[in-house]
């Protein structure tokens, strides 16, 4: 049976909030360089103004099938529906002057295939080393002998992470619940 990245499962088990992510709000952004599909490196302790960073364990590729049993991971499977998500909200964020970035452990290369596929209007970043999870205490998971990180998505401001969207469920309303976030937080002003 074939898989299709873009659509999620209708019994994809919900990911429970294990209280992994409670300490990044407030935090500030390292001083960490990575690697982005555009060949250029992006440094989180660098950028200016506002940026959603949504991180996720790995997409899929055509051709190449997903880990054994990865639907059955809590919060593993929708990784193409998420970025997709984010690629249709882009507009709606750059209209809340806040920039986007795409982060899983995958290559770079890997994740430029994606870009192109998906038709993503911003970079993905590849933390392929777990700098972030390191510095920050990223919660991850293992599945077939690899760690990766588990689906959050971080609100930056001027470097320190304001608002953290964890457990992330379902995947491909991540952008919407950010862009929501982000609606609110203007009108507060």
């Amino acid at each position: 049976m074939a898989t299709t990245f873009g659509s999620l499962p209708a019994d994809l088990p919900v990911p429970e909030d294990d209280g992994a992510a409670d300490h990044l709000t407030g935090m500030s952004t390292p001083d960490i360089d990575l690697p982005a599909t555009d060949g250029s490196t992006v440094n989180l302790a660098r950028l200016p103004g506002r940026h959603v960073l949504y991180i996720y364990p790995m997409t899929g590729r055509p051709g190449r099938a997903l880990p054994d049993g990865w639907n059955e991971i809590p919060g593993a499977r929708g990784c193409t529906p998420q970025s997709c998500s984010f690629r249709d909200h882009y507009t709606e964020l750059q209209a809340l002057n806040t920039g986007v970035f795409g982060l899983s452990t995958q290559s770079t290369d890997y994740q430029q295939e994606a870009r192109e596929r998906l038709h993503l209007p911003f970079q993905l970043l590849s933390d392929e080393g777990l700098k972030l999870k390191s510095v920050l205490g990223l919660p991850t998971f293992e599945v077939d002998g690899a760690e990766l990180y588990k689906r959050l998505t971080l609100v930056i401001d001027e470097r320190k992470i304001v608002k953290v969207f964890y457990p992330v469920f379902p995947p491909d309303r991540s952008a919407e619940e950010t862009v929501g976030w982000l609606h609110e937080l203007v009108l507060r002003g």
